[in-house]
């Protein structure tokens, strides 16, 4: 990973984990002065958030190491993994938690009691939830100018940016969704109406966790380099005059910033082994020159027509 973008990512994860534990003490006191459902689950909410940003940094850490024997082309897709992980606990520890206490809230309801406590801890959380999403903000818009956020989101390949910028975003709705509980309760004098929050708010974690799981589930299998690259090298190696077709350009992300790519062409049957060997050097310095995400290149000479062709993607 490039140093800018890789300080800029650690500095967004870094920013939100200071957030984060600020706030879960902050929720949990007000949790127990006031005896709110809501506020008890922002509490696990940003507990939960807090512990992820921690995989985050653990997986970035463990993916800088250097390839091996063991794992030939390096760590980087560990953070893939890790990010995984970090879907799974918002879906079955965040959201599980928030909507079982929801439940129990509304089937037992406490008693209601003075809610400026709660007020006081929202204002502050939703104001550091603020800079912390701001800082995710700017830092994605600054790596994606003049690309659809969901494009940008389902075309990048470094999760530690959106995840913290999803998790930020559900954050905010659900200070939101808990304030709004808590007026309700005591507007209504339904403390019941707590309960109901907490849930919705679970709810709110569990769709971000469906989304967050089935963006890095793309990157732990494996996902290609983006199509503008690919058509780069394609164009670098077809204007080759020796090689009379490009049968197929395939790649794979080993990292946020590395790619493998593996190219198979068709060589002019006039070149000697010599020369063929010449060439794909020559290829390989020039692709590495314009696009230095490519860390591995393969390049396969091939008859056109012996060389295997994949199916369409499918448009899950």
């Amino acid at each position: 990973m490039s140093a800018t973008k890789q300080g800029g990512s650690n500095f967004v994860v870094i920013a939100a984990l200071a957030a984060n534990l600020g706030i879960a003490v902050a929720k949990f006191v007000a949790a127990a002065f006031t005896g709110s459902s809501s506020m008890l689950t922002e509490g696990f909410h940003s507990v939960v958030d807090s512990f992820n940003q921690v995989l985050l940094l653990y997986g970035q850490h463990r993916g800088k190491r250097p390839p091996d024997e063991a794992h030939p082309f390096g760590y980087g897709r560990e953070l893939y993994f890790w990010s995984f992980v970090v879907a799974i606990l918002i879906f079955g520890v965040g959201a599980g938690v928030s909507i079982y206490e929801g439940w129990e809230h509304y089937k037992h309801p406490e008693p209601l009691r003075d809610p400026l406590v709660n007020y006081i801890v929202l204002g502050v959380s939703f104001a550091l939830e603020g800079g912390s999403w701001f800082f995710a903000i700017r830092e994605f818009a600054a790596a994606n100018r003049g690309v659809n956020w969901w494009k940008a989101v389902r075309r990048s390949k470094d999760p530690a940016g959106f995840i913290v910028l999803f998790e930020d975003s559900a954050a905010i709705g659900g200070l939101i969704v808990a304030g709004a509980g808590v007026f309700l309760s005591h507007a209504y004098g339904d403390p019941r109406i707590d309960g109901i929050a907490s849930i919705v708010i679970g709810v709110l974690l569990g769709v971000v966790a469906a989304l967050l799981a089935r963006e890095a589930k793309g990157l732990l299998i494996g996902e290609g380099a983006d199509p503008e690259i690919v058509a780069k090298v394609h164009a670098i190696v077809d204007r080759r005059p020796q090689i009379t077709a490009v049968n197929h350009v395939r790649s794979i992300h080993t990292a946020p910033e590395s790619i493998f790519l593996a190219i198979s062409a068709d060589f002019e049957d006039s070149l000697t082994m010599g020369e063929a060997e010449l060439l794909i050097e020559d290829i390989e310095t020039e692709l590495k020159a314009a696009e230095p995400k490519l860390s591995s290149i393969y390049i396969r000479p091939e008859r056109k027509e012996d060389a295997a062709r994949l199916p369409a993607a499918p448009t899950d």
